[in-house]
């Protein structure tokens, strides 16, 4: 152990050895957190204030609480989904001096219990993974509002809801919507969402992706991930859109484009990214073919209808961890991984977004929450600033080992005056 432990409830402090060997190794590959880290060290932007969080616990989750402890602040951190914790990573963390609060396969009572012991820490800024932190902090700890300075919200889902709550006057502190800085969204989304879902569909049911039809319900950024990296394994990829741009473009890119009516007929595998409810409902199971699988990689277990499923089934059994089968009335068995939640974090092989990619995404939470210690923000949903989105760039690409170009005074020049080039 390399530390006093603060506060934790944690399930199993013997696996903090094994929990810090984790987060040692994602360290080395997140350069950018790790520079970061070092100016927090020197600077101590959080000296006195408190972060409370709730994200996904894993490695990568442990090292952005470190980066914060090092910048001053006194972390408290649980979980946003009770099936994707690592039990050894909350462990190290506690072991690491950070008040851990959370275990795999949390009941409903006991993680919204957690999520009140982060908020008995009185915190000052909040760091939160689909809002539920944000909610509570609302609906049960209204007393503890006057002290939030603001909030970050790290998913799609998350600013949907919160952006919800601004519209209805209920959002009653600033927040930054991280999800939508560049930094994010282009990278943690896209290539993060299409691969670590492969990584854990394949890994959880050894599975051969190529030759098979795979459909990709949603096509917002996480969706172009998921598609593009189906088609880069040799599947023929079908998307369902609600959206006529977002259909359009996926057309343009080379899928097929139908009505989730439709596209449920050819699937083998259904991959659904909408953060919506009832994206696979109703008639749509009894329209699948023998052996259809199904995984979700939006937020929340809605978007696949199970109790839809379940109504339909003669009997329902786990045939392989994190696999579950339905088996229909005709006959036929449908496959549920992950019990619909977040596949590439819930699933047994599930590790999440891959360092290098999250690297991005918790450099910009950390320079996120310095923003709002060191601005007086207005209650508001606010992307994240553009500076904070070209510093990261900046700081991967160096890491990466790259070097871009300067504009020159006379470009500069050129694209400033309006008359140039009449």
């Amino acid at each position: 152990m390399l530390s006093v432990i603060v506060m934790s409830n944690v399930k199993d402090m013997s696996l903090a050895d094994e929990g810090i060997r984790k987060i040692n190794w994602v360290q080395k590959h997140m350069p950018v957190l790790e520079h970061i880290k070092k100016q927090f060290e020197e600077e101590k932007p959080f000296e006195g204030i408190t972060i409370g969080s709730c994200l996904h616990l894993e490695p990568k989750t442990i090292n952005l609480g470190l980066t914060l402890q090092a910048g001053g602040a006194e972390v408290a951190m649980t979980g946003c989904n009770p099936l994707s914790t690592h039990d050894d990573a909350t462990a190290g963390g506690a072991a690491l001096g950070l008040n851990m609060y959370g275990w795999r396969e949390e009941t409903e009572e006991e993680y919204y219990k957690t999520i009140n012991q982060v908020l008995d820490h009185k915190p000052d800024v909040i760091i939160d993974d689909g809002a539920d932190m944000i909610l509570v902090l609302h609906q049960e700890r209204k007393e503890l509002l006057s002290k939030i300075q603001g909030a970050c919200e790290e998913t799609t889902t998350g600013v949907h809801r919160l952006q919800a709550m601004h519209n209805d006057g209920a959002l009653k502190i600033p927040l930054i919507a991280v999800n939508d800085a560049y930094t994010k969204y282009l990278f943690d989304n896209r290539y993060g969402t299409g691969q670590s879902t492969f990584d854990a569909i394949m890994g959880t049911t050894n599975m051969l992706i190529a030759g098979k039809n795979v459909v990709v319900a949603g096509y917002g950024w996480c969706g172009r991930g998921v598609a593009s990296r189906a088609d880069g394994l040799g599947a023929n990829v079908i998307v369902t859109e609600v959206d006529p741009i977002r259909a359009l473009e996926a057309r343009m890119d080379g899928y097929r484009v139908m009505k989730i009516s439709e596209a449920v007929k050819h699937a083998d595998l259904i991959i659904t990214v909408t953060g919506n409810i009832n994206v696979i409902s109703g008639d749509d199971f009894k329209n699948m073919k023998d052996g259809c699988m199904l995984a979700n990689s939006g937020h929340f277990n809605v978007e696949i209808n199970r109790p839809d499923l379940e109504s339909q089934s003669t009997s329902v059994s786990e045939v392989r961890e994190s696999i579950e089968e339905f088996v229909m009335k005709d006959g036929r068995k449908i496959y549920l991984l992950a019990d619909g939640r977040l596949v590439n974090l819930a699933a047994a092989r599930g590790q999440g977004h891959p360092a290098e990619i999250m690297d991005l995404s918790f450099a910009a939470q950390a320079l996120s929450a310095k923003y709002i210690i060191e601005n007086d923000l207005e209650v508001d949903v606010i992307k994240s600033p553009d500076e904070l989105d070209y510093e990261i760039a900046g700081l991967k690409l160096k890491a990466m080992g790259i070097e871009i170009d300067d504009l020159s005074d006379r470009q500069k020049v050129y694209l400033a005056d309006w008359q140039e080039g009449t």
